[in-house]
């Protein structure tokens, strides 16, 4: 998994999505915020799947969304960890019946479940789309 090796080469899940949050930033055009990242480190299986997630999103957005901004968090705490992505692109009725429309959807939830979280995506069309992923702590 090409999410893995980059993780591995940076060391941390922070530094990892620090550097693809610019270049991607850069590459796409689109700015990025970062509200928050983890202040500590995240188990690798937890770490992989908010990676995988994330970089996921992000294509979703450049390829759909016309969205002018992302936003980023990934949070840390007593109950586990949250990740949220949010875009203020043109949204999408999310219509898990369609598989060409929900596949890169379902290989979201797909990371989340690996790593024993749950992930729901709410858009609204004209209004953007946010993605958060919750994975708790054992």
């Amino acid at each position: 998994m090409a999410e893995e090796l980059r993780i591995r080469s940076n060391g941390d899940l922070v530094s990892a999505l620090e550097d693809y949050l610019a270049e991607w930033s850069e590459r796409s055009g689109i700015a990025v915020e970062i509200w928050a990242l983890p202040g500590k480190a995240v188990p690798r299986r937890v770490a992989q799947a908010v990676y995988a997630t994330v970089i996921e999103a992000l294509e979703n957005v450049e390829r759909h969304s016309h969205a002018g901004q992302v936003s980023v968090a990934v949070t840390t705490g007593k109950a586990g960890l949250r990740m949220t992505v949010s875009d203020d692109g043109a949204g999408f009725a999310v219509d898990e019946a369609a598989p060409n429309t929900a596949r890169g959807l379902t290989a979201m939830r797909a990371h989340f479940a690996e790593a024993g979280g749950t992930l729901t995506i709410n858009s609204v069309p004209g209004g953007g789309t946010t993605v958060t992923g919750v994975i708790r702590s054992s």
